[in-house]
């Protein structure tokens, strides 16, 4: 059965080449998935578009995120305008493993290992020093970067397929609610992305928990969400 299904919703989107603010006609297109067993075609075809700049909708096991190619400035570009994002804030990262880390961080701490070790693949979201190589960008100039191994077999699948970590940053507007089904993220987003993974409905409803990693190895809470702070504390006693 193809679970590929194509709205043309005769919306319009941000020209950014030329900057035109009437924007240009796009079909927006609704790619359905299994949430758990991600058809492999449609997965590829998903990162075949991420590969080729293009920003997605896609869910992930908090809210709906968008995912983007961190190495295409223009992607990352499109990200901040379909937010309206300011550009000061980093984007945050969806990766396959802690290997992966390692290749989009400096060294990092034994208390990093720890947490990875207990909540990865899980909605937990460490901060830590970047490496030289990943774009101010995505860094935001702060020399850091946020990253994630997600408990869900889209981004995952996703991710294996692009072979590049994706940007994960909520599917909304700067400011308003965050999107937990496809729906949510096609009337929020209206005419700014073209394609939409639907995934089905997020199985939570809350954020990611932040830990931010400093570059001397201490650590801070800077958010709590899905995993309550006091499993943090107690994981790094």
């Amino acid at each position: 059965m193809v679970h590929f299904i194509v709205y043309a919703d005769n919306v319009y989107a941000d020209n950014v080449h030329a900057g035109n603010r009437e924007g240009t006609r796009v079909r927006a297109e609704i790619l359905k998935i299994h949430a758990v067993t991600p058809e492999t075609s449609l997965i590829k075809y998903a990162a075949e578009q991420i590969q080729a700049g293009q920003v997605l909708g896609m869910p992930t096991d908090t809210f709906y995120g968008l995912a983007a190619d961190p190495f295409n400035l223009r992607a990352v570009e499109r990200v901040y305008e379909i937010k309206s994002r300011l550009r000061h804030k980093p984007l945050s990262l969806l990766i396959e493993n802690v290997d992966q880390a390692e290749e989009f961080a400096r060294p990092l701490p034994d208390d990093f290992h720890l947490l990875a070790r207990r909540f990865w693949p899980g909605p937990l979201t460490m901060i830590v020093p970047a490496a030289s190589h990943l774009p101010l960008k995505v860094t935001a100039n702060t020399g850091n970067v946020a990253l994630r191994v997600p408990a869900a077999e889209i981004p995952l699948a996703v991710v294996r397929a692009a072979k590049i970590p994706i940007t994960a940053t909520s599917a909304n507007l700067s400011g308003a609610a965050e999107c937990t089904t496809a729906e949510q993220v096609q009337e929020q987003l209206q005419g700014r992305i073209s394609l939409i993974v639907d995934g089905g409905k997020s199985p939570r409803t809350i954020s990611s928990t932040i830990v931010h990693f400093k570059e001397d190895g201490t650590w801070q809470i800077l958010r709590e969400g899905a995993i309550p702070a006091k499993d943090i504390v107690e994981a790094l006693s």
